[in-house]
């Protein structure tokens, strides 16, 4: 293959040479605790994210201590059919282990933001992917194949480094930012250190369970949802369903897949409240063109919230551009009706906090695969805060989204450095690296 053959006219090291440390992840025992144990949902184009994690306790995380992150590993997954090369860089001294599912790199004779910019690579991914094995089954990746990879030792090294420190410095300021803007909600609803109870129990009659909801889950009227709905009508609030416009998109079905370039089809796990990715599938021209009038009408418009209503239910992105796609049926599109009493970048932010999970968590509680009802949605009890501080938290939102646009950048800057001192030579990826950062 031409792509090795470029790799290997640099002098390369095999990985497990420059590193302390190759690994695959514990079975650990999860439980309702604070401390992470990452899985291969978590990490991602680089980077790692501690939202939605499993848990383990600290007597766990004590006993297994050799599989403690530390900043500077990098990780990657090693099973799932079309899951498999996902990788994720440690910047963050927050105690976590990783699963089974996952397996840690921590060089130690070599710069590791660069060995995770090569990883990242196209010529990192072609390696991870030759290394998959199992055919139409259970993908799977082995910690023996990673120590074998090549790592091509470049003069820019260094370089290439400190571009990604830079890319995950500025990504922890697009999240601080963040956090600024969901902590003036909570402070403005007098919420910032609301902790709902976690009493398995609540006591209800027939009339106020079964004959006011139609539910007999008894999960459904923990207290904590409760409490919850309770702090939101106690001041100013709306339902959904007054707020916004509500529209479903379509479900074409596997068979119009293309395996070729189509139209984007964005599904649940091709976006979270950060942002989209690209999409894993796509649909065929020819379902296109027999469907354009439909299509074009799909199509989401700038301003446009994505909400989903399956699997990752609850989750909230507001589109700065118009979408040259269509999203699945599992996907809400929210237009707001009147934007001079609640704007999209506050909506957005308030779907995605505490307030409204623990809503989608009551509501879509009690099966396997979980799905949240339109009409239940309709019903989401909502925060209206006054529109000057709701102006604070958009001009905080956006901001945290432009420097996320940023540490992308420097991201790609990092890979195409790593390509271009391969495919070329050192000084060529340096110019690069300095008319661009």
């Amino acid at each position: 293959m031409i792509l090795f053959e470029k790799l290997f006219t640099k002098p390369c090291v095999k990985l497990d040479s420059i590193s302390s440390w190759v690994t695959q992840g514990p079975n650990p025992i999860f439980s309702e605790s604070d401390i992470p144990c990452l899985t291969g949902r978590n990490i991602n184009k680089g980077r790692v994210n501690y939202n939605n994690a499993d848990y383990i306790s600290e007597s766990e995380y004590e006993n297994l201590k050799r599989f403690q992150l530390k900043i500077g590993d990098t990780l990657i997954t090693l099973k799932g059919k079309g899951s498999i090369g996902k990788v994720g860089y440690v910047t963050n001294e927050r105690k976590s282990i990783f699963s089974r599912d996952i397996g840690v790199i921590r060089p130690s004779k070599i710069n590791s933001a660069y060995v995770n910019a090569f990883i990242l690579s196209r010529f990192g991914t072609k390696i991870i992917e030759r290394g998959e094995t199992g055919g139409t089954g259970q993908s799977t990746l082995t910690a023996s194949y990673l120590k074998n990879v090549d790592i091509p030792r470049l003069k820019i090294e260094e370089e290439i480094g400190n571009l990604i420190v830079r890319s995950e410095e500025i990504l922890n300021q697009s999240q601080t930012f963040y956090f600024q803007a969901e902590n003036i909600l909570f402070e403005e609803l007098g919420l910032k250190n609301f902790k709902p109870s976690n009493e398995p129990v609540n006591i209800k009659s027939f009339k106020e369970s079964f004959g006011s909801t139609k539910r007999l889950d008894a999960e459904y009227y923990q207290k904590k949802y409760e409490q919850i709905v309770s702090k939101i009508i106690t001041q100013r609030h709306n339902t959904l369903i007054n707020l916004v416009w509500i529209s479903k998109s379509i479900e074409p079905g596997s068979n119009h897949y293309s395996e070729e370039k189509g139209l984007p089809f964005y599904r649940v796990s091709d976006y979270n409240k950060f942002g989209l990715s690209k999409p894993e599938k796509e649909l065929t021209n020819s379902f296109v063109f027999s469907n354009k009038d439909l299509i074009e009408k799909l199509k989401p418009k700038k301003g446009t919230i994505l909400f989903s209503k399956d699997g990752s239910v609850g989750t909230a992105y507001l589109l700065r551009n118009d979408l040259d796609g269509i999203t699945s049926g599992a996907i809400l599109h929210l237009k707001i009706k009147n934007s001079k009493k609640i704007l999209p970048e506050y909506l957005t932010l308030a779907l995605n906090s505490k307030l409204v999970q623990m809503q989608a968590e009551r509501d879509a509680g009690g099966s396997i695969i979980l799905h949240w009802r339109k009409e239940e949605i309709e019903q989401v009890v909502v925060p209206i805060i006054d529109l000057k501080k709701q102006k604070i938290i958009a001009e905080l939102v956006e901001e945290s989204f432009n420097l996320k646009t940023e540490s992308e950048r420097l991201l790609e800057i990092a890979k195409k450095a790593v390509e271009l001192a391969i495919e070329t030579d050192s000084k060529t990826a340096i110019k690069f690296i300095q008319d661009n950062s």
